[in-house]
């Protein structure tokens, strides 16, 4: 009995040394993990500070195009809204490329944002062979903040009065005489026409131009037509400066509600225009996401009757609903961009 004892005694001795150890190692473990992880107290307290200094806004293009307006727009509110700057950066170049990649090698602590547009974030994805970056794997959605509309236009001395005046004139012409001007090759601008004449079945031919260039010919009368940003024209349309025939948008646009649009002028299902939306750096906090995402709407709320009146039309939703457009967008394009051959380094 008194062996069977002195065995029980040391087997347990044996387990509970052993249950120590893994005891040990375990308390170690936690405590190695908890000084890696932030605080919970402090991580929420910094969230609520959120932001503690001024925010960069990048806008991948130059002062005074749309992208610009409407991230000026948004900005002053959120400004106002949170008591810090949010100070805008213009850094133009490569169709959006070079601001849109500076956001994305940026810190993920909610201080440098961009406001971002359809070109940069889904056609450049394929119209570039070579990017440095991936827009929608290193960028991550907010909010989508407004849908804004081409809208074709002519000039108001052409005889083309209606959309189906033109499809007339378009299909007269001589293969290849007809003629568009657009703000560079693989724009929405560009896209749009390529889109549209090849629903139509007609060869036209493509004068890229940069920016502001363009509308300067279009007011000019040197070219037939040209898809526009709303906001880029919309003044020139009710000064009479410029007639509007349809917008591409599938349905019509709260600034030009008295225009139709393609798909319901004989061409259904055609949808295609610019969007404008703001993003972060991959990895930054959700909650920052979120908290820009509430501040944002609440500024598109205040701000939806100049938008209106600009040209451009709220859209709004949370960071998910927006990450799916880009993706759903992505898919359009891509098409688009191969059976037009455009593309660029």
């Amino acid at each position: 009995m008194k062996l069977i004892f002195m065995n029980l005694c040391s087997s347990q001795a044996v387990v509970l040394g052993r249950l120590h150890t893994i005891y040990r190692n375990l308390f170690v473990l936690i405590a190695l993990v908890t000084s890696l992880v932030p605080h919970g107290s402090s991580f929420a307290q910094s969230i609520d500070d959120y932001p503690a200094k001024p925010v960069k806004v990048v806008v991948s293009f130059t002062a005074g195009g749309t992208t610009d307006v409407i991230a000026r727009s948004v900005s002053q509110y959120l400004a106002e809204q949170f008591k810090q700057p949010f100070i805008i950066e213009n850094k133009p170049g490569s169709g959006g490329n070079i601001g849109n990649e500076q956001v994305a090698r940026s810190a993920p602590d909610g201080y440098t944002l961009t406001v971002a547009s359809v070109g940069p974030m889904a056609i450049n994805p394929t119209l570039f062979k070579n990017l440095k970056y991936d827009p929608l794997t290193e960028l991550v959605p907010v909010i989508l903040i407004a849908d804004v509309p081409n809208v074709l236009v002519v000039h108001p001395d052409s005889p083309i009065r209606t959309f189906a005046d033109f499809v007339a004139f378009a299909k007269a012409k001589p293969a290849g005489t007809l003629n568009y001007g657009s703000t560079g090759v693989g724009t929405s601008a560009h896209l749009s026409s390529f889109m549209l004449m090849d629903r139509m079945g007609v060869e036209a031919q493509h004068i890229p131009y940069k920016g502001a260039e363009a509308l300067n010919d279009m007011l000019a009368g040197r070219i037939d037509f040209m898809f526009a940003t709303i906001p880029s024209v919309i003044a020139q349309i009710k000064a009479g400066k410029l007639r509007a025939l349809v917008v591409s948008s599938p349905n019509r646009s709260r600034s030009l509600p008295d225009v139709p649009t393609v798909a319901a002028s004989g061409y259904p299902g055609f949808a295609a225009g610019s969007w404008f939306g703001m993003l972060a750096p991959r990895g930054t906090p959700q909650p920052i996401i979120d908290k820009l995402n509430v501040a944002t709407a609440a500024a598109m709320v205040k701000l939806e009757a100049r938008f209106i009146a600009e040209g451009a039309d709220p859209v709004g939703g949370s960071p998910a609903d927006f990450k799916n457009f880009i993706q759903q967008e992505y898919i359009k394009w891509k098409k688009v961009v191969i059976d037009s051959g455009a593309s660029a380094r």
